[in-house]
């Protein structure tokens, strides 16, 4: 079954390192599926599902902004058999520890814990698709540090969804099924899951409870090897693909600070969601028309922008005057213009490392200066590694916690990362025992891999 598995990985993108290493976790999640018991056949289905790093677009997807993303060679590993009832049971292999659940639309998970993730998806999904009535056995292990801005979160929507969707076949089943046929169309809809959304038919519903967009869902199964991805969101589309330098790989640092999206950092970042939809309002309130998103408004007039800063200093709000101009110049800004210059530096013939750098360093004093989502660790670990010799460094995900990426040479990559290492915790040596340190290549998409026997 290993042979088979690793053919698999390595026709999906996976060096032969990398397939070794998700081998071993599949092979976890394997032997731990199978002391579960209750699946319809000896059929398992086997699937990689990817972390990511934003590499710029700072909370610019609910806008209906862009992004430039790539998956990670780290994720989760997932193994699932069909049961013939409609109830789901999950063991993380990680942690130990697992739950059952009938499959329903009336679910009530537990906000605070890794299973709402799972329990959100099948209550979605009942709802969605009346038809559903097999269950899963399901046991995941994963390399992804959790509540690190790596979305582990969102790749265990992204598996959860596939465990299901192959066990009742819903697969272009119907008309709602349809519209999920491609890649771009399911992160959407996943984006929507994770967030409480509507998405065409499908009514809104409670989510997890962060008001995020699908920039997460849309790098996890719509990423390529070895490249970064633009893409726009609302809806999402590609919009161009640039392949990272040959001799180039991230280095992360996890700072230690969880930036959870249950956890206590969720407001904080609702609160820019809030900033995000008062601006929407405040231009439709002005009468400059309307628009599915900020950017789609903003865009519908020459001088967008301009007009909207007028509608905030003139309007009534309940919001800071000065945290909505903030956020106004961050998005507009992070979206229209350095997303696309970050890329077009990276274009090939071009590889311009000084100039990506330079964009990337806007970036970052945005989210500082205009998304104050940032904390004294995730600062200090992009400044150290732009004086360590990095071509670029930035915070990315929902910030307040979370991780650094570092753009560094394959060859100085060790060193590198050892070095950022030790500056990092003698300036912060409270969180040795959270902080973490990896390194990858852009990576393959999500991945299901054939149905096997047990």
């Amino acid at each position: 079954m290993s042979g088979e598995l690793s053919r698999a990985l390595q026709r999906a993108g996976f060096t032969a390192a990398e397939t070794t290493r998700r081998l071993t976790l599949l092979q976890r999640a394997g032997d731990a599926l199978r002391g579960m018991g209750g699946t319809a056949s000896t059929a398992l289905r086997w699937y990689h599902v990817p972390g990511r790093i934003e590499v710029l677009g700072k909370h610019t997807d609910y806008a209906g902004g862009r992004s430039l993303l790539c998956a990670t060679e780290q994720g989760i590993a997932l193994v699932a058999g069909a049961r013939s009832d409609a109830v789901v049971r999950v063991v993380d292999t990680t942690l130990g520890s697992g739950l059952e659940f009938p499959l329903r639309a009336g679910l009530e998970p537990d906000p605070g814990h890794w299973s709402a993730y799972v329990m959100t998806v099948g209550r979605r999904l009942a709802r969605d698709f009346p038809e559903l009535d097999r269950g899963v056995n399901l046991a995941f292990a994963g390399d992804l540090p959790p509540a690190a801005g790596l979305s582990s979160s969102s790749a265990l929507i992204v598996g959860a969804y596939l465990a299901l969707a192959d066990a009742n076949r819903l697969g272009g089943a119907g008309d709602f099924g349809s519209r999920l046929a491609a890649p771009e169309q399911l992160a959407d809809y996943l984006g929507a899951v994770e967030s409480g959304k509507g998405f065409g038919p499908s009514a809104p519903d409670r989510g997890v409870g962060t008001q995020g967009g699908s920039e997460d869902h849309t790098a996890i199964l719509c990423a390529q090897s070895g490249r970064l991805v633009q893409y726009g969101f609302d809806p999402v589309r590609l919009e161009r693909a640039v392949p990272l330098p040959d001799g180039l790989r991230f280095a992360v640092a996890v700072s230690g600070v969880a930036a959870e999206k249950t956890g206590a950092a969720r407001e904080r970042f609702n609160e820019l969601a809030a900033l995000t939809a008062e601006l929407l309002r405040l231009w439709v309130e002005a009468g400059e028309g309307s628009g599915a998103s900020l950017i789609a408004a903003l865009q519908s007039e020459p001088d967008g922008p301009a007009r909207l800063c007028r509608a905030v200093e003139t309007a009534r709000s309940p919001l800071p005057r000065e945290r909505l101009l903030a956020r106004l110049a961050q998005v507009w800004t992070e979206s229209q213009e350095l997303v696309p210059a970050a890329s077009e530096a990276l274009a090939p013939g071009k590889g311009d490392l000084a100039q990506f750098g330079s964009v990337v360093e806007r970036s970052q004093r945005g989210a500082e200066e205009g998304l104050g989502n940032q904390v004294p660790e995730t600062t200090m670990l992009v400044r150290l590694a732009r004086e360590l010799g990095a071509v670029a460094a930035s915070a990315f995900g929902a910030g307040f916690g979370g991780s650094v990426w570092a753009l560094v040479r394959d060859a100085e990559a060790p060193p590198f990362v050892e070095c950022w290492r030790r500056a990092y915790l003698e300036r912060f040596p409270a969180r040795a025992g959270q902080a973490a340190w990896l390194t990858t290549r852009p990576a393959p998409p999500a991945v299901a891999l054939e149905w096997s026997p047990g």
